[in-house]
């Protein structure tokens, strides 16, 4: 069960690193380097941010957790 939260808690933390580099004003601004990436492909950006912020904050509750699993499997 411990390998198994161990292999989300790599998935969803290398999928939170590139969620928050997708962000225009918050990190590295990535998808700007791609021509605009998600912003020009599906129409409003306000609406895709909107998404992409609730798929970040979707993705770091379940990399908490994750963490807490883990913590709590490893300490019983």
């Amino acid at each position: 069960m411990s390998l198994l939260i161990s292999i989300v808690l790599l998935i969803t933390s290398l999928l939170l690193v590139l969620l928050i580099l997708l962000h225009r004003g918050k990190g590295g601004g990535l998808s700007d380097l791609f021509g605009g990436g998600v912003s020009s492909s599906l129409g409003s950006s306000s609406v895709v941010e909107r998404n992409l912020d609730r798929l970040t904050i979707f993705t770091g509750v379940l990399w908490f957790l994750c963490i807490v699993a883990l913590n709590l499997l490893i300490n019983h």
